[in-house]
Formats: C-alpha cells, sequence, structure tokens
C-alpha cells in the first residue's frame, strides 16, 4: 500500500479539482466551534493553498459532518457546483454510508433501532425523548454485529437518517455505548481513551463526471480496534 501523507488532523484519501476526500483524525472539530481549538475546514483550505500555491481565500464545501471525537471518512467540495450536488445526494440520501463502532456489551445479531430525538443546545447533548415531544426529531438506524469479544462488540451500522449524535446516543440508549464515548457512556470510561467510532464506507456519485466512487477507511490499529480482526472490506482505502 502506498504510503499516505499525515498530518494532526487528516489523511488525505483522494482529490481532483472537484472532490477532496479524507479521514478526519479523532478528536478534531470540523469547524470552527467554541472550543477555539484548529479545526478541519480551515486546516483543508490551508492545504489547498500550500500544495497549489492559490493566492487569496480558497474555496472548500462542508456538504456533511462527524462528531469531533469521531474519526473516518469526509468528502469535501471543491467547488460551487459539486458543493450543491453533493448536499443533494445528501439531502436525499443517494450515498452510502457506513460506520463501524465498539461498543460494550453485546447487541443482538441484527437490530434496527427507531427513537426521537432532541438537543440541548446550551449542553450540546441529545436525549432520547417521546414521541410527539415539542423538537423531537426521529432517529432510525440498522446495526449488525460483527463480533463479540471478552464484553467488546465490534458493530457495522448503516443510518437512515443523520441526526446529531444519533449512533452514540442511539446505541447507549439500547443498552450497548460506545467504547470510549464520555458524553453518552456509563460513567466508567477511563481518561484518555479516543471514541470507538470510524466512518469507514462512504459511496456518492461523482457531481460532474456521474461516476460512482466508494472509499474504504483503513482499519484502526489502536485499542480497543486491535482486539478484532478487520472485516475483509475494511482492509485498506480504496
Amino acid at each position: 500500500m502506498q504510503e499516505k501523507e499525515t498530518n494532526p488532523f487528516f489523511t488525505p484519501v483522494f482529490e481532483d479539482n472537484h472532490l477532496l476526500v479524507v479521514h478526519k483524525l479523532p478528536n478534531v472539530p470540523v469547524q470552527e466551534d467554541a472550543s477555539g481549538d484548529p479545526d478541519l475546514l480551515n486546516a483543508l483550505k490551508a492545504y489547498l493553498k500550500t500544495k497549489y500555491n492559490k493566492p487569496g481565500n480558497v474555496f472548500l464545501g462542508m456538504v456533511h459532518r462527524l462528531d469531533r471525537p469521531a474519526s473516518g471518512l469526509m468528502v469535501f467540495a471543491r467547488t460551487s457546483k459539486a458543493a450543491s450536488r453533493l448536499s443533494e445526494q445528501f439531502r436525499l440520501r443517494q450515498l452510502s454510508k457506513k460506520y463501524l463502532a465498539v461498543v460494550q456489551g453485546t447487541p443482538p445479531p441484527q437490530a434496527d433501532l427507531r427513537d426521537f430525538l432532541v438537543k440541548d443546545a446550551a449542553t450540546n447533548k441529545v436525549s432520547v425523548v417521546a414521541p410527539g415531544r415539542a423538537g423531537a426529531k426521529e432517529a432510525r438506524l440498522s446495526l449488525k454485529l460483527i463480533k463479540h469479544l471478552n464484553g467488546l462488540s465490534l458493530i457495522e451500522i448503516d443510518l437512515e437518517t443523520g441526526r446529531s449524535h444519533q449512533i452514540r446516543v442511539q446505541c447507549a440508549h439500547a443498552g450497548f455505548p460506545l467504547w470510549g464515548d464520555y458524553k453518552y457512556g456509563d460513567g466508567n470510561q477511563p481518561q484518555g481513551r479516543t471514541l470507538a467510532l470510524l466512518s469507514a464506507r462512504l459511496g456518492f456519485t461523482h457531481p460532474t463526471l456521474k461516476k460512482e466512487m466508494t472509499f474504504s477507511a483503513d482499519f484502526p490499529q489502536d485499542s480497543p480496534w486491535n482486539r478484532f480482526d478487520a472485516p475483509a472490506q475494511q482492509q485498506e482505502f480504496i
């Protein structure tokens, strides 16, 4: 496998005149937030500006998000046309996204989770609430158990909706919180753990070439991932 360029924020995966696909590293905010910490969007703009010696501001359209503590694949648009067309694919759920996660406990072999979520903007925390509550949004996902080992489970997740913190909240509510999740976990997460949530596969139609493109992220080699074998389709970037 060809050696990939790395920096503290991302690993480049694919790039052309219209798109930039990267592997976001954990604990990097996707865009500027109240923390003031360096963010991915500005890091990518600086990367493009330096690589192509671009004068002035660099355009880069953000068409989806990924939780700060999570890692994995994201696509950004390098032109306004690409941004518009990719955003439409996300809006219409015409692309494919799969996640891998390590959770505590033993989920069922397969499950469909459906909850209603409300976000508290003051605390940036999402809660499961009863249907019909003001501001509640439906959240749906399906999951498949890949392997259970010594109290931990590797699962694959398909999102049907894209709510804030959805995977973390729904898994915790169902009784199997994500490993390393301080916000929604069981309160027994030692300091220093990284959230075990990976944006593992991403597929979409190229906004100008109309070509189907699919990318797979490297399977992490640190704990707790290294307790499991990588699924066959997660060996390396495509």
